[in-house]
């Protein structure tokens, strides 16, 4: 958890993160480590390997329909996959403007947690069992969590929806 000198200074979002991660009665820990510039520097500055970075992204699936799929730092979506998995045949990732206003949160900050609304979530079967570190709200924030309890409190549904990144996309 951060101190309250840390909570002081933190961004609205961070601050809506944090809270909404202790009222859901999970494990965490937020840690800083200033910006970064991609996925591997966040690896990095956090201490794991990219795999353990748990990206939230938002999926459209219809008018005013969202939802979060949570997704290894090393995978990207597999959109025949979850197409499968819900049963639609179209769906998209909404510009940043957008994905902003649904979940309150800039695009490389953004979690289930303290979202304007509680938005379905999928999560690839690869986030169990092992630790993991989401977004924390705000720029070079993040939240350590286990990936079990991610699962369990966020009521996800569970599933093998990606694939391996293509080589050099990380």
């Amino acid at each position: 958890m951060t101190s309250e000198q840390d909570q002081g200074a933190a961004t609205e979002g961070e601050r809506r993160a944090a809270q909404a991660l202790a009222d859901a009665g999970i494990a965490h820990e937020i840690v800083r480590h200033g910006p970064v510039r991609s996925l591997a520097e966040a690896a990095a500055a956090r201490g794991i390997d990219p795999s353990g970075i748990v990206k939230t992204l938002v999926v459209r699936r219809g008018d005013d329909d969202y939802l979060f799929v949570l997704v290894p730092g090393d995978r990207t979506i597999s959109w025949p996959k979850l197409r499968t998995l819900l049963g639609v045949s179209r769906m998209s990732m909404p510009d940043a403007a957008t994905a902003k206003e649904v979940t309150g949160y800039e695009r490389g900050t953004i979690t289930p947690f303290g979202s304007l609304r509680a938005w379905p979530v999928v999560a690839d079967e690869r986030v169990l069992g092992r630790p993991a570190s989401i977004g924390g709200g705000g720029h070079g924030v993040g939240a350590r969590v286990d990936g079990d309890d991610l699962v369990r409190v966020l009521d996800a549904t569970v599933a093998d929806v990606t694939e391996p990144m293509p080589d050099g996309a990380a």
